[in-house]
């Protein structure tokens, strides 16, 4: 007869929620680095208090938390991949994260136009060569900015590409929200 101290358990070990000494669970998409003194390799201030370079580090965090937890870069690129239903579903599920619904509101603004050409060209019984065409700079502007879209979050700490007319459009209707 087994007695149950003879059975190994394989749950990773998790501290107790009243443990202070232990480090809180990190997510690999967050900056790693939340403390800015200067022993742990933050830039020294002079003359500033501590409790303004602690809420310059949350409001820095905050950017990259997303109301369920995904991926900042993801999202924004998921907004462009599948033109205006991908935007409109990001725009009503998201509503935390800026960025995200920038991006969200750009695709809407750069692919319901051109869905609704294409849609248009095939209406009206256009040659097929220039519904071929049509289609293929639809999806080529929809590949090349939701790669612009992630390289910028990953790579450029949240840079907005903005494009020339619905650029400032989306950001005029991000700041009116």
């Amino acid at each position: 007869m087994s007695t149950p101290a003879s059975f190994a358990s394989f749950a990773a070990y998790t501290p107790p929620p009243d443990d202070q000494s232990a480090p809180p669970p990190t997510r690999p998409w967050f900056p790693t680095q939340t403390t800015t003194s200067y022993q742990s390799g933050g830039i020294p201030t002079f003359g500033a208090s501590s409790s303004n370079t602690i809420e310059e580090a949350e409001s820095q965090q905050n950017q990259w938390e997303t109301r369920h937890g995904l991926r900042v870069d993801l999202l924004a690129a998921l907004a462009y991949l599948f033109g205006p239903i991908s935007a409109l579903a990001l725009l009503i599920v998201e509503t935390q994260n800026d960025y995200v619904r920038f991006h969200a509101y750009q695709s809407a603004l750069l692919t319901t136009p051109l869905v609704l050409i294409r849609i248009l060209a095939s209406l009206l019984q256009f040659p097929n060569w220039m519904r071929t065409l049509l289609t293929l700079v639809l999806v080529g502007l929809e590949i090349y900015m939701a790669i612009r879209a992630y390289i910028d979050a990953s790579q450029n700490s949240l840079a907005r590409f903005e494009l020339p007319y619905v650029g400032p459009i989306a950001a005029r209707w991000l700041e009116e929200e």
